[in-house]
């Protein structure tokens, strides 16, 4: 017997405040408005300058850690982060550190991916953080998608959404929640990954 296993895109992210967390969950709904393809959402835990005990393999809530399976069987790849100082946090670049095999195999070449963020301020290094989460992405081979501007949110947007991804505006106290636009493009984002992935596949 033959079992057939459906494509998936991973979602892969780290959030500290629960907006990037917020933003994976619009991506997957994107991703399953294609027949054909799911979306698979996975973090990464935490890490700090001296470690002293291990984060549990499953975390307590929320989305299961990632392996590097999870990386080597997907179809298509979405990267989301909060901003440190313009950069993705220390817990996703330790992760994406630590995916040589995968780069020496050449396993992610030739995928689509996408790149998401949440900041606390609207200049507050939106395009500078999705730009190095697309660095390890374009070394892997991998094809980045953005959002093109027939997407009528992206010219209307007051706060968060660029063409190079999606993104939100949190607030200095992260805690305002993700406006409609916002929403809308995350969505928009997620479907056109899923629609890109299936074409490739």
């Amino acid at each position: 017997m033959v079992f057939f296993h459906m494509p998936y895109i991973l979602i892969l992210y780290y959030s500290r405040s629960g907006a990037t967390a917020q933003m994976a969950d619009y991506i997957a709904r994107g991703i399953h408005a294609n027949n054909g393809i799911e979306a698979r959402i996975r973090t990464v835990p935490a890490v700090s300058p001296v470690t002293e005990i291990a984060e549990p393999p499953v975390p307590p809530q929320g989305a299961p850690y990632a392996t590097l399976e999870d990386l080597k069987n997907c179809a298509g790849i979405a990267l989301g982060s909060p901003t440190r100082f313009g950069n993705m946090a220390a817990p996703l670049k330790h992760f994406l550190d630590n995916t040589g095999s995968l780069w020496f195999s050449g396993n992610l070449s030739g995928k689509p991916a996408i790149v998401f963020s949440s900041t606390a301020s609207l200049h507050g290094g939106q395009e500078s953080t999705l730009l190095s989460m697309m660095l390890p992405l374009i070394h892997h081979g991998a094809l980045i998608v953005g959002i093109p501007y027939t997407e009528a949110a992206l010219l209307n947007t007051t706060s968060g959404g660029t063409p190079y991804g999606a993104t939100h505006v949190a607030g200095k106290d992260s805690n305002l929640p993700l406006t409609e636009d916002e929403k809308i493009l995350c969505i928009a984002q997620g479907k056109r990954l899923g629609s890109i992935a299936l074409k490739l596949a």
